[in-house]
């Protein structure tokens, strides 16, 4: 009768290489990069989009291929998997440039290996907007849009992040002026951090959970 309904917070953290689970991040792990490049921006798949026929889900293999693109993959669901509510993400990152977007998207891998998206979102930093330790990692926290959603026996739960998601959102030249009508674009490399001291993770709202995720 009331959204969201009762469901437990668990947090998948990212692991560095590309790994995906709920036990905590270990110590002094080694951050994954990518160069994001707003002249050669990271497309946009799928998604609620206005055009119907290029919304909803859309295999994402070709987008996760490209070098701008990390993935984190859960090992095979042992049991099904409900998620229905918000889902939130906080990933460290830190960059040689103040201006940068933060996308992350939740899919769904299929038994044949395709890589389904679920929900997503996306985050625009900036100087003063959030706080940078001594290190100049930034935590930034992603609202990806609420879902309801079964991920099957076999299947395996995928985190996308990246700089962008273009043409539905404008991307990000990396120096400050206005979007969309910028002159200047920056290139950048991006660390993603995921230790313990830096637990990038996904918060998924469960209604039933498996009793092992891998």
């Amino acid at each position: 009768p009331d959204w969201p309904p009762p469901a437990t917070p668990v947090r998948w953290h990212l692991r560095p290489g590309g790994g995906l689970a709920p036990e905590p991040p270990e110590l002094g792990t080694t951050p994954d990069r990518f160069w994001y490049d707003p002249a050669d921006p990271t497309p946009s798949l799928g998604g609620p989009l206005l055009v119907a026929q290029r919304a909803g889900a859309v295999d994402n293999r070709p987008v996760e291929a490209r070098p701008d693109v990390l993935t984190y993959t859960s090992g095979p669901l042992p049991e099904p998997v409900e998620v229905a509510g918000p889902v939130r993400a906080e990933i460290h990152v830190r960059s040689e440039l103040s201006y940068l977007d933060v996308f992350v998207r939740l899919c769904d891998v299929d038994r044949r290996g395709r890589s389904w998206n679920v929900c997503d979102g996306l985050v625009r930093v900036e100087p003063g907007r959030f706080p940078r330790d001594p290190s100049g990692v930034v935590a930034v926290p992603v609202t990806l849009w609420p879902t309801a959603y079964r991920f099957a026996p076999g299947h395996r739960l995928r985190v996308q992040v990246s700089g962008g998601a273009h043409p539905r959102y404008a991307r990000n030249p990396g120096t400050g002026e206005p979007l969309g009508t910028a002159v200047t674009l920056r290139a950048g490399w991006r660390e993603i951090l995921s230790d313990r001291e830096h637990p990038s993770g996904l918060e998924l709202p469960l209604t039933r959970t498996p009793s092992t995720a891998g």
